[in-house]
């Protein structure tokens, strides 16, 4: 069954990027399993930020070199004056209204495969939504000490997690989660 999942790389002490908004120092170390590489197969469309969208620099190069070459959905409140390069399989769509919208759409255009959601923000407001149905998370091993918080602005909800798996390499542990319930 097709569903909907954050995944994210995040140090020991929950940042998704250093105090300079810099990710490479969590990317250093972390390299997919082949599990989680045969996971990547069965995504259908990937809904991620602004923010996420404009990290690649170039954003023509996504056509020819994301992991990802799927429908992309890019959630902001200023598309691009430019539309990046597409190719047959990777498009883009910018999504301006919502959280809501953006996974109806990628649900719509993943057919039976999986949404994956990319961006901290983003992520925050499908959980806040309700809308995940799975977390994955791979612990980079370090402590950064200051950057910006995966679970920040969550504070009025309660949400119920259980373990489905977990990924152990010499460099990363990915643990995976089903949502089950939220409050």
């Amino acid at each position: 069954m097709a569903k909907v999942y954050f995944g994210m790389v995040v140090s020991l002490d929950g940042f998704v990027n250093d105090r300079n908004g810099e990710v490479q120092k969590l990317y250093d170390s972390y390299k997919p399993t082949e599990e989680i590489l045969a996971d990547r197969e069965n995504v259908g469309a990937v809904v991620l930020g602004r923010n996420t969208f404009e990290m690649a620099g170039n954003t023509d190069d996504y056509a020819g070199h994301y992991e990802y070459q799927v429908p992309l959905f890019v959630m902001t409140h200023n598309p691009p004056a430019r539309h990046p390069k597409e190719n047959d399989k990777l498009t883009f769509t910018f999504v301006t209204d919502g959280i809501e919208s953006a996974i109806r759409q990628a649900k719509a255009a993943a057919k039976e495969k999986d949404v994956v959601v990319l961006g901290a923000n983003v992520s925050q407001q499908l959980i806040k939504a309700g809308l995940a149905d799975e977390l994955q998370i791979a612990f980079a091993p370090i402590l950064l000490g200051q950057g910006l918080r995966l679970f920040e602005h969550l504070e009025d909800l309660e949400i119920r997690l259980e373990k489905l798996r977990t990924l152990e390499t010499p460099q990363q542990v990915e643990i995976w989660y089903k949502v089950i319930q939220e409050n």
